[in-house]
């Protein structure tokens, strides 16, 4: 794979599959549909912010690729966007987050009460689908898969000294925290696959989740809210501590260091004082590195697929490597 990613559009990694994901979307509707008004009124939110399917596309394109004809496919799709809707309302309300993918998310429109509760109703749905497929496999993995996400919130609340935070403390976040779900989502569509495909398909999973986490990390230092649909600097305006600032502190004056310490002791950052640590980052090389480090994880991830027979939808995997890491949303 070469250091600059061809560019994928999701449409065309999404093209094998855009029937069964038609039938995903009305799938989420049938699982969160509730007679309660407050549950109803949210869900209508949600469905109004629905994401990109990514998850769901690629529990879908590992099964094809695999050959694995997993009948349950657009349920198990279903389930794996539940899970991943549910972790980002829990998200926005720990983070106090206002906006998602340039929406109010569910604790600034309705409250945080409401947001926890709401979350904890998808996670439950989600469980009841996997419960009535009466099959051990998908609901041991997805229920190892949302304990590590979990665990993966407590490692970034537990971060106390920022400045101390290393990369290997941040690999041991994005992989609980992010890589988990698209690794589960990838072995769940290969259940049904000869073992080596289902191993390999789990670890293109991982792979590509980290680099997915790295790449949306870059982005909150290079893009406009206009572009993410959330605020611009927003992780250094939560004192979240990512790969390119990791990178770019070895690299620092202790001057430059006091600055950063300074926007991390600071409660709420002025806009000057996240422009500078930006600045800091790009000069001393964390940008640059993060990008290293995702192409890396890239072409580790591609090269799993190699197990696989040629297909669209094995094409359509490498393209979703490309689309991850080269994407500006």
């Amino acid at each position: 794979m070469s250091q600059q990613l061809a560019r994928a559009t999701l449409g065309d990694i999404q093209r094998p599959v855009a029937e069964d994901l038609e039938r995903v979307a009305d799938e989420l509707r049938r699982i969160i549909a509730a007679a309660f008004p407050v549950i109803a009124e949210v869900n209508q939110h949600l469905l109004r912010m629905k994401g990109k399917l990514f998850r769901p596309t690629l529990l879908l394109l590992a099964s094809r690729a695999a050959g694995a004809d997993e009948p349950r496919g657009v349920t198990l799709a279903a389930v794996v966007e539940l899970i991943h809707l549910a972790t980002l309302v829990h998200d926005d309300s720990v983070d106090h987050s206002v906006l998602r993918r340039g929406m109010p998310t569910i604790n600034a429109l309705f409250s945080h009460q409401i947001a926890v509760i709401m979350g904890d109703y998808l996670y439950s749905r989600a469980i009841i689908e996997l419960v009535e497929l009466d099959d051990l496999e998908p609901l041991r993995v997805f229920a190892r898969v949302t304990n590590e996400m979990t665990i993966g919130e407590m490692r970034q609340l537990e971060a106390h000294d920022k400045l101390a935070y290393g990369e290997t403390q941040y690999d041991q976040l994005i992989r609980a925290k992010t890589a988990s779900l698209l690794s589960g989502a990838c072995e769940v569509g290969a259940l049904r696959a000869a073992p080596a495909q289902r191993d390999a398909l789990a670890r293109f999973g991982m792979q590509l989740g980290m680099a997915f986490q790295i790449a949306d990390d870059l982005l909150d230092y290079t893009e406009a809210e206009a572009v993410t649909g959330k605020p611009s600097g927003l992780d250094l305006r939560e004192h979240k501590v990512t790969l390119p600032l990791i990178a770019a502190l070895d690299a620092m004056t202790a001057a430059e260091r006091r600055r950063v310490g300074e926007l991390m002791a600071a409660p709420t950052p002025d806009d000057g004082l996240v422009a500078d640590v930006i600045r800091l980052v790009a000069a001393r090389g964390g940008l640059d590195y993060a990008r290293r480090r995702a192409l890396e994880l890239a072409q580790q991830a591609e090269a799993q697929l190699d197990v696989l027979p040629p297909s669209a939808a094995r094409d359509a995997l490498r393209d979703s490597i490309a689309y991850a890491v080269e994407r500006r949303s």
